[in-house]
């Protein structure tokens, strides 16, 4: 991930994918697939795609590209985009909209009352939208010690879980790299996010583990899996280094890492949040195609 801004849903004139030449084209890079029904995956992984990193597509176009490679879901979506995407038969696999941004988070009190405001408001919207999973961020550390950021993400985040138990949605913070990415980034490893999960002690709060971003700050991704696999609701992939397709140009293993995901009974969501390194929308359709057949374990 990069900004908020990339990952929040924006207007755009539609790519026109399935017209004329264009569409031949994007159905030979699909190599024949049909609906989500038909695409002749395995079942036992739940994929989804994440909206930010196609934003070169409009939604429409995204959520026929989705449902062609057999995706049940489109990752990181507002409240404006879910009538599109029950439009196309597709899940909001990750809420998102009620965070302020990635920056300024739960680690910081003076965040609390707005956050509060903010997600009271939202899990509610989620919860009659028949969704489950809402993404939230620590934000930054600015000074601020790994003892004194959890303490004060457990006494910001207190105050909305009873809000999330009785509606049924999931609150889930996500794991992103301070070397790379997101400099100062509080959240930025599996251990400190697994504390968190374990003083809050709530079905209803876990971490989206990011296998990119946690490549970049730890790696030993197959063990962190098997060890904490009970703390994490949520799976995002990409290539490393360069953040491009999961293939056998970077040094992801990514059939052996979704086999130890599917491995731990997971039934969440596994979403593509990789960058198409040819954003040409028959290379991204092809891209999205094979990343997906990649982690089709």
């Amino acid at each position: 991930m990069t900004d908020l801004s990339d990952r929040m849903p924006v207007a755009m004139s539609r790519r026109g994918l399935f017209q004329g030449a264009g569409a031949l084209a994007l159905g030979a890079s699909l190599g024949g697939a049909a609906s989500a029904q038909g695409s002749g995956l395995q079942g036992n992984i739940n994929h989804s795609v994440a909206r930010w990193t196609f934003g070169d597509m409009s939604l429409p176009d995204l959520c026929i590209l989705a449902r062609q490679v057999g995706l049940g879901a489109i990752d990181l979506c507002g409240r404006d985009d879910w009538p599109t995407l029950r439009e196309h038969g597709l899940e909001s696999s990750m809420c998102n909209g009620a965070e302020i941004s990635l920056e300024d988070g739960w680690a910081e009190p003076d965040n609390h009352a707005e956050l509060v405001e903010r997600y009271t408001r939202h899990i509610d919207l989620v919860a009659e939208a028949g969704y489950t999973n809402l993404i939230l961020f620590s934000g930054n550390r600015r000074g601020m010690s790994d003892q004194e950021g959890l303490d004060n993400c457990v006494q910001g985040l207190s105050q909305i879980l009873p809000r999330a138990e009785a509606a049924g949605v999931v609150l889930q913070m996500e794991l992103l790299n301070s070397r790379v990415n997101h400099p100062d980034y509080m959240c930025d490893r599996s251990a400190w996010g697994v504390d968190l999960c374990r003083r809050l002690d709530s079905a209803n709060f876990k971490l989206l583990y990011d296998i990119y971003h946690m490549q970049i700050m730890e790696g030993d991704v197959i063990r962190t899996i098997a060890d904490n696999h009970q703390w994490f609701g949520h799976y995002h992939t990409a290539g490393n280094p360069g953040r491009n397709e999961p293939d056998d140009s970077q040094e992801l293993n990514y059939p052996a890492i979704c086999r130890a995901i599917r491995d731990t009974g997971f039934q969440g969501w596994l979403a593509q949040e990789f960058i198409p390194s040819d954003k040409s929308p028959d290379a991204a359709a092809a891209a999205l195609r094979d990343a997906v057949l990649t982690c089709d374990v």
